[in-house]
């Protein structure tokens, strides 16, 4: 038996970051053995074991000979199950069982099931926003990430329920007929996720113009006062009267969650900013986002384009956000005021408030250094008898890089 080689295509990603993998994947008359090179963490390594099961059971059992996948570039780690087609149909490719030169310009995304079912992956639009960067024009995904992928201009969205589909799509003798392209997923696009509304709100004429403020300069919001006042409520309704995001900021909102795994709607892109409330126990990493091997977004980055709410931001209770997350993300970076600084107006050219770093644009930096635009709202108790305050923050250089506009001037 010559060796053969079958190639094929997928994407690693990296936070947001998606780069082009080639899969390949060699036969040589050797002991059977299986095995995926290319950094492949935990899970990826695994993909023999489930590509062979679902091989067999999709009637088209892997020849008992050497197999050697690779995922280049190989310096690059590879996390997750989503190259598990990608690498069955090299493998199948180089025994002769799809027709190699079909493959080799697809992007395959997609966790195979021992009975050969094609399950959904989390990042699939980063994924394809990255192909279609580079020039890709097809790309077969899970039939649940069909919606998100088809979010992304450009692209012909295939998809495939099982393995069996993928190989009578490719076999060699199938002919070159064109893929099928997957059905438009209907749905409410571009609809709004929140039913709540400014509107629902009687009275708190100095809140609401605190609000009208924030939103149309971009500047945080800090409200001050007793419990049961209607902070909380106020503050849920600033992304009613935010300007509807761009299809950019719309596809960097949902691309951030099919990262978290959140369901990206079908139909159109939501145009509505993000809103994203942490509980006031939330931990580091869950606010600023991290993970080891793999980027978790955090709060932070969730509020992309939107408002970081912070309740009870600090009461001055064991309720309030710990020390460390409002202290941990300056500490970090070794440079300017800690958050709790910043929410109490102290501090220098770093502005923001109470857990969001900002510059004079109303942007907040993330662990990574990237500017992401959010507006923080921050709710501080003053216990009872204390006095209301509603104020947005208006960086301003020529007084020294603060401001507050009051909501009495």
């Amino acid at each position: 038996m010559n060796a053969r080689l079958g190639r094929t295509l997928s994407v690693a990603l990296t936070g947001l970051d998606g780069v082009l993998v080639e899969v390949e994947a060699h036969i040589s008359a050797q002991l059977p053995h299986f095995s995926v090179t290319g950094l492949p963490d935990k899970a990826c390594s695994q993909a023999p074991d489930r590509i062979r099961s679902a091989a067999a059971t999709s009637g088209c059992p892997l020849p008992p000979h050497r197999i050697t996948a690779n995922l280049s570039p190989a310096a690059i780690p590879k996390v997750g199950t989503g190259f598990d087609i990608a690498i069955a149909l090299a493998v199948l490719a180089a025994a002769d069982v799809v027709d190699a030169h079909r493959i080799r310009d697809v992007v395959h995304l997609g966790e195979l099931g021992l009975d050969g079912s094609v399950r959904g992956v989390r990042g699939v639009l980063p994924a394809v926003l990255a192909a279609a960067r580079v020039g890709v024009r097809h790309v077969v995904v899970p039939p649940e990430n069909v919606a998100e992928a088809q979010l992304v201009d450009g692209i012909s969205v295939h998809a495939a329920p099982d393995l069996r589909t993928l190989v009578s799509w490719y076999a060699v003798r199938a002919g070159v007929d064109p893929l099928p392209v997957a059905e438009p997923v209907t749905g409410e696009g571009g609809a709004s996720r929140r039913s709540v509304d400014l509107a629902d709100v009687v009275g708190q004429d100095e809140a609401r113009n605190a609000l009208e403020l924030a939103a149309t300069g971009e500047h945080h919001v800090l409200f001050n006062g007793p419990p049961g006042v209607g902070k909380t409520m106020l503050a849920e309704r600033l992304v009613t009267i935010l300007p509807p995001l761009t299809r950019e900021q719309a596809l960097q909102t949902h691309a951030i969650r099919s990262l978290t795994g959140d369901e990206v709607g079908g139909g159109g892109l939501d145009l509505t900013p993000p809103f994203v409330a942490p509980h006031h126990s939330a931990s580091v990493a869950s606010v600023i986002g991290g993970g080891s091997g793999f980027v978790h977004p955090g709060a932070v980055s969730r509020a992309h384009c939107g408002v970081l709410f912070l309740d009870e931001a600090c009461n001055g209770k064991c309720t309030s956000f710990s020390k460390e997350v409002t202290d941990g993300h300056e500490q970090e970076r070794g440079a300017g005021p800690s958050w709790a600084a910043c929410a109490a107006g102290a501090g220098n050219e770093v502005g923001g408030v109470s857990g969001v770093h900002a510059d004079w644009s109303g942007r907040a930096a993330a662990r990574d250094e990237a500017d992401l635009p959010v507006s923080a709202v921050v709710e501080v108790s003053q216990g009872q008898g204390g006095c209301d305050r509603a104020a947005a923050y208006r960086p301003d250089p020529e007084a020294g890089g603060r401001g507050w506009l009051d909501g009495d001037g």
